[in-house]
């Protein structure tokens, strides 16, 4: 009999995940295998794959892996996800969740009415925390792509974002542009391409092209970037609603330099399955 694995399907917006208690079990995490749970028509598929490990220094480490099997070092839709399934699993009774990432520590708050919210850490504005090759950190660069050149931000929020302004998301050429982007040489390790409608001071409208996983219906982490590239400048207040193709997060941030950047927003489990590996 071959060996099952469990797993849980979950998404945050649309954007989809399969998450695996590592600690219970022993997980085959090869790029092989991801790919394989990773396929739509002959897999589970998903747009990263969660897996919760034990920690010696927090609550669990939480790691991170695409459709395509590399890892990354942060999602902000699945950290969401990530707090809702140890919760529900019976895996810790807190409401408080510290989990180590690869790119840091963070903390989840299980909220009374289902929600999750998240510290997602500072936002990082410079080029080398992404990495991004250019001449001198600015809030704003000219950036050049296919003949076309766009206002672009660039901010690391533990994994690389570029939010490039467009006047209308709906019409944004998020797959042509955004491929291009996040495989162009000035981002050498690759980078996730948000293509951001500024509505008002209260609210910006959302596309993500994510790297490893092209375009997704949400992008926690994006938004986060997006909202953070607008406040830099001063250009939006506080707090933003943040309309994805999957639905809205709330992002908080005051702008000062050493304050934390707070997401909140839904998760939810789809189905519990099993999968011979």
């Amino acid at each position: 009999m071959k060996e099952q694995l469990k797993f849980t399907k979950m998404e945050g917006l649309g954007n989809d995940f399969m998450v695996i208690d590592a600690i219970h079990q022993t997980v085959p995490l090869t790029p092989d295998n991801i790919k394989k749970w990773a396929d739509r028509h002959f897999g589970i598929g998903f747009d990263q794959l969660l897996v919760v490990e034990p920690s010696d220094k927090v609550d669990f480490t939480y790691r991170i892996f695409n459709a395509d099997g590399s890892e990354v070092q942060q999602c902000g839709n699945g950290a969401r996800c990530f707090a809702r399934f140890v919760s529900d699993k019976g895996l810790t009774n807190k409401t408080e969740i510290e989990v180590e990432t690869a790119s840091g520590l963070i903390t989840l708050y299980l909220m009374d009415d289902g929600q999750v919210k998240v510290n997602m850490g500072v936002p990082n504005f410079e080029p080398a925390s992404l990495p991004f090759t250019t001449d001198g950190q600015q809030s704003l660069y000219d950036f050049s792509v296919s003949g076309q050149t766009f206002v672009m931000g660039a901010v690391s929020m533990g994994n690389p974002h570029a939010v490039l302004r467009v006047d209308n998301v709906a019409q944004a050429p998020v797959n042509k542009i955004g491929a291009l982007v996040e495989s162009h040489a000035d981002f050498p390790e690759r980078v996730n391409v948000g293509f951001a409608e500024k509505v008002n001071a209260n609210h910006i409208k959302l596309r993500v092209y994510e790297r490893g996983a092209a375009e997704t219906l949400a992008c926690g982490t994006g938004a986060c970037a997006a909202m953070a590239s607008f406040k830099k400048v001063g250009e939006v207040a506080d707090q933003v609603k943040v309309s994805l193709p999957g639905g809205d997060l709330l992002i908080e941030w005051t702008g000062k330099a050493n304050d934390v950047l707070w997401m909140t927003g839904l998760a939810t489990t789809v189905f519990e399955g099993r999968i011979d590996v």
